[in-house]
């Protein structure tokens, strides 16, 4: 009885697949393609916020703020990274945060989005080319709900800021007064939402001046946890409300997401807990909180309550190898996804037990995907590489530990420094500032070419099988 009630929803969900495998086929063979059009979205972003941050409008000193200074920042906001070379809370004016807190959103939620409700207000169709954008964008299968989709993470997105905003207020307003309170609290929530990791408190300081406070903690803590998710994996949450009705991909990024976020709270704790220049000052029920935020900021957030620079080398090393991780696709953050390193341990499991192929939740992967998680993980692992060989080049005097942490902040989207980004030269700045580009488009952009070759027709020719010699 429960196969016949399922057998039409499963034909239905087989059928919008074809279709919209098909009309991408179609539109690919007419020279469309939608990766160009989102990477150049992006840097178009980059250099209309550069220029606008060197406004002199956009100085809290009424000067020019450099262009190179003002083109980091610039990609540091698109790419919701948080790296910074001037303190954003007091180099930049109101109108320089309101920029910034547009380049955010803008960046986090992807340029699509907002080009969606723009066409909406000015009551413009949607042609079959947009739609592409937005699947691609959006990473997503299904063309029919793609418009419907956007809409509601716009709606979902600003209901659940202004929940942040309106918690964070209640700090903030005592401290800034309503004006500023109320500003700082929205720029925050903007901010933690998007993984942005940007802060205006000044002095580099992050949220290290509220590293007790439970409500300021828990608040950016969700905030970052419900970006980081992915708005598929919010959205499939929210319609199916049981565990069990789930996509696959959703609990498999719930599995994964968790299961990492435990794990860097019981490192940071194991690691820190007795180091005088982090945890070791706080009481038990701080350094838990603390602990468990330097975990969540591990996840691309950006924001920390504990000097960065004071970690010790065990922690720089797990936390940089889980900022490469990152958040779930589709989502605010960057790095190679949960989804991928989850689909990386379950081929070794797989190889381990000799099997032949891999079943979870009682589903099977397909090859095409193990093969793109590979290459997705080995071509970050390479850029990240790349940026540290380089930048030990560019800046001799600092640890290589402190580099590695640097390039993969940079290449994961994070926004945590232990050297400072002010204290690079130009040509360091100007390596992680392509860093960040390609962490926000790099993976995405790397697995969706992968993607669209798996798709092509057939090969006419086929080979015979061959063995290599591994282990």
């Amino acid at each position: 009885m429960l196969s016949r009630w399922k057998s039409p929803l499963l034909l239905e969900r087989k059928r919008r697949r074809y279709t919209t495998a098909l009309v991408r086929v179609l539109y690919r063979r007419s020279g469309f393609n939608a990766l160009p059009m989102i990477a150049l979205g992006f840097l178009g972003l980059i250099l209309l916020g550069s220029v606008l941050l060197t406004l002199p409008v956009a100085s809290a000193t009424g000067h020019r703020v450099p262009w190179f200074d003002a083109l980091f920042t610039s990609t540091s906001a698109v790419c919701v990274t948080g790296l910074v070379v001037r303190d954003t809370g007091t180099a930049y004016s109101t109108f320089g945060h309101v920029v910034l807190m547009f380049l955010i959103e803008s960046g986090g939620l992807g340029f699509m989005t907002f080009a969606t409700l723009l066409f909406r207000l000015m009551g413009r169709g949607f042609t079959m080319r947009d739609r592409l954008i937005m699947l691609e964008s959006l990473n997503q299968d299904n063309l029919g709900g793609v418009v419907n989709l956007v809409m509601w993470v716009a709606r979902s997105t600003f209901i659940v800021q202004i929940t942040g905003a309106a918690l964070f207020s209640i700090r903030l307003i005592p401290i800034y007064g309503v004006a500023k309170g109320l500003f700082f609290s929205a720029f925050h929530a903007v901010s933690a939402f998007c993984n942005a990791g940007f802060d205006l408190f000044g002095g580099g300081r992050s949220m290290t001046g509220f590293s007790g406070d439970v409500l300021m903690n828990l608040t950016a803590i969700a905030l970052v946890v419900v970006g980081g998710l992915g708005f598929g994996t919010v959205h499939d949450i929210v319609d199916k409300k049981c565990f069990r009705r789930l996509r696959l991909n959703t609990k498999l990024v719930l599995v994964s997401y968790g299961t990492l976020l435990l794990a860097g709270f019981v490192a940071v704790l194991a690691f820190e807990w007795g180091n005088p220049h982090t945890l070791g000052p706080l009481n038990t029920g701080e350094k838990m909180l603390a602990a468990l935020f330097q975990s969540v900021t591990l996840r691309t957030a950006g924001f920390n309550t504990i000097d960065q620079a004071g970690l010790r080398d065990s922690t720089k090393l797990v936390g940089g190898i889980l900022m490469l991780i990152g958040c779930a696709p589709a989502s605010t953050g960057g790095g190679i996804k949960v989804t991928t390193f989850a689909l990386i341990v379950l081929t070794v499991r797989m190889v381990a037990r000799g099997e032949s192929s891999i079943v979870v939740f009682k589903r099977r992967i397909d090859h095409t995907m193990i093969q793109r998680a590979v290459a997705i993980a080995f071509i970050a692992i390479t850029v990240a590489f790349v940026d540290i060989c380089a930048l030990s080049l560019i800046q001799p005097g600092y640890a290589l530990l402190d580099l590695f942490y640097e390039c993969v902040s940079a290449v994961g989207t994070v926004g945590i420094s232990a050297i400072g980004t002010a204290n690079l030269r130009p040509l360091g700045r100007l390596l992680i500032i392509i860093s960040m580009y390609i962490g926000r488009i790099g993976p995405l952009t790397m697995a969706l070419l992968f993607m669209k070759r798996q798709t092509r027709a057939r090969e006419l020719v086929k080979y015979p099988e061959d063995r290599v010699m591994l282990g």
